[in-house]
């Protein structure tokens, strides 16, 4: 995992020394929002932005389920770089599941980068909404691009009606995502690149805190904002597929599986089984990437063949309300 400095690339990894041996995630370089108003610098249009992923990170799946969900793919098109994250940073390949840049034919995703700014400074990530147009990234933050994906394309969208992000479970939603990404989505990451065992003992602890509060949640409503599916649901659920398949092992989250939980594991399989999304889980690029592209954390690169997971089960939690199950 490098960066750029200065439109330069540096294959430099994360900084936790300073931090006392804890992580910390940087901010997004680029904030721009697509908004369906005449005098906006990013107005939706089909055909005009480009969303380059990696099927193995969490903060693009999350984007990938609402272009899918939301009926965005053949508005917003795609590319998917290689699970292998080496010195150069995120790269475009033929191997199984890619699919290589159709725009510029880009080695790096770090290009593209250069591309939109060439004296940009910080970390090349997935996703990144791109603008054909103005030939710029618009966003390469996560949480934003779910938001923009959700209203922002209605007019063009196969499934405008399908909202994640409703005016009444706003404040809700917000609360919930709030202890969800630090404590869970973020969480995970705190505890499995830290280089201290105070910062990773405390990362620890908040994980399973929070998942030991969000399972009790579970057991009595179906969703995370209540009776519906939400965006709150999706963002969680992009850490949940991943866990017990890397975060547990590869990131010494071993507490307990998800699977060992009465309501998250349930929970877990009745959002894989909405139509669609189990087609945005590649579980095979998700463990080439994490065991294979951090040499600090797993420095032999071996994979590991388990564990199989059940997602396929009958969720059995029909005994919880729901306004929408299938979306």
């Amino acid at each position: 995992m490098g960066l750029l400095i200065d439109g330069r690339w540096h294959d430099q990894w994360y900084d936790t020394e300073s931090n006392d041996g804890r992580f910390v995630r940087e901010s997004a370089g680029f904030r721009n929002w697509v908004e369906a108003r005449d005098d906006a610098a990013f107005t939706p249009e089909a055909g005009r932005y480009h969303l380059y992923v990696s099927l193995a990170c969490p903060w693009a799946h999350r984007a990938l389920i609402l272009r899918k969900l939301k009926g965005l793919e053949k508005v917003i098109g795609l590319s998917v770089v290689d699970p292998y994250m080496g010195e150069y940073g995120w790269q475009f390949s033929d191997v199984e599941g890619a699919i290589p840049d159709p725009l510029y034919g880009l080695d790096y995703l770090h290009q593209l980068y250069q591309k939109a700014a060439p004296d940009y400074t910080g970390r090349v990530t997935t996703p990144t909404l791109w603008d054909t147009r103005h030939e710029t990234i618009v966003s390469n933050e996560s949480a934003d691009i779910v938001r923009m994906f959700n209203s922002a394309f209605d007019a063009l969208a196969e499934h405008p009606e399908r909202d994640y992000y409703p005016e009444a479970l706003q404040a809700e939603i917000d609360a919930v995502n709030e202890r969800v990404y630090h404590d869970v989505n973020n969480g995970v990451y705190k505890a499995g690149f830290a280089t201290a065992q105070d910062a990773y003992e405390e990362a620890f602890t908040a994980v399973f805190d929070t998942l030991d509060w969000l399972d009790e949640r579970l057991g009595g409503q179906r969703y995370l904002a209540g009776s519906r599916v939400t965006e709150a649901d999706w963002r969680l659920f992009v850490t949940l597929v991943r866990f017990d398949a890397v975060y547990y092992s590869h990131f010494k989250c071993n507490r307990r599986r998800i699977s060992d939980y009465p309501h998250l594991a349930g929970y877990l399989r009745e959002l894989y089984q909405v139509p669609g999304v189990a087609d945005t889980v590649n579980m095979s690029h998700i463990k080439q990437h994490y065991y294979r592209s951090h040499p600090s954390v797993n420095p032999t690169g071996i994979v590991p063949v388990g564990p199989e997971l059940d997602l396929d089960t009958p969720p059995n939690r029909d005994h919880l309300p729901a306004d929408e199950i299938d979306a």
